[in-house]
């Protein structure tokens, strides 16, 4: 018997000290048992509390990321994530004011499948603890045509970005080097280095783009190729 304590006592606090386990326990399980979400519950998880833990959404759906708390927590690297869904900050790295938004209006389809790829992420690494009612979810907890539209813009995205990938690999790409003394380089070992459009990447980012591509000297007259700037016709080394 414990010096000072009667059995009698003892007992008393070893239940009072039982019961307020099982309660913290408790306690702790509903918080990151799957529910729907409040922006203003959510915004009560920002991991300024210590007793709490740290929630973030994106595209509607919230995962609970305390075990990132060195990442999530006050002076993380990512604490501006924490208690909010800010999915458009994750691909336009705006983490101030009107950055930290759930809103995609305006973004491209590559930039909506990098979004819906982050989701993804936080599926494979953390624990999904509900949905965030508002923009992607009704009060049901049912998937709104918002999310409906970025999930297919995404998809249709990720289409355009094979397609480009298979007509990259139709054309050889040039070499390349850069160096702070030098500059940059682009060479080919067989043909002649050429700027050429790419449409398709263009399509996804509603933003001109090319690449360079080698070309073998009956292919030079085709439409659409560019010599780079500085360098001779038939030259296989161009400065960039």
């Amino acid at each position: 018997m414990i010096r000072g304590f009667s059995p009698s006592l003892l007992a008393s606090v070893l239940a009072v000290a039982l019961i307020a386990l099982l309660l913290g326990f408790s306690y702790k399980q509903s918080l990151i048992k799957s529910r729907l979400w409040t922006k203003e519950e959510l915004a009560m998880y920002n991991g300024t509390d210590d007793s709490l833990p740290i929630l973030l959404g994106i595209l509607g759906s919230v995962f609970d990321v305390t075990k990132g708390r060195s990442h999530y927590g006050p002076g993380g690297g990512y604490s501006h994530f924490a208690g909010r869904d800010a999915s458009r900050a994750f691909v336009s790295g705006n983490f101030t004011g009107d950055g930290l938004t759930d809103s995609l209006r305006g973004l491209s389809s590559v930039e909506m499948k990098s979004v819906v790829d982050w989701r993804d992420f936080y599926f494979r690494s953390y624990k999904h603890v509900g949905k965030l009612v508002g923009r992607y979810y009704d009060k049901s907890g049912n998937p709104t045509n918002s999310l409906k539209g970025v999930v297919a813009k995404a998809a249709r995205g990720a289409q355009l970005l094979e397609k480009q990938k298979n007509e990259d690999a139709k054309l050889p790409t040039c070499n390349s080097k850069w160096s702070q003394q030098e500059g940059g380089e682009v060479w080919c070992d067989e043909g002649y280095p050429r700027l050429v459009q790419r449409p398709l990447e263009m399509a996804l980012t509603g933003k001109p783009s090319k690449r360079c591509a080698c070309f073998k000297e009956e292919e030079l007259g085709r439409a659409g190729l560019e010599v780079y700037k500085g360098c001779d016709y038939l030259s296989k080394v161009c400065p960039v």
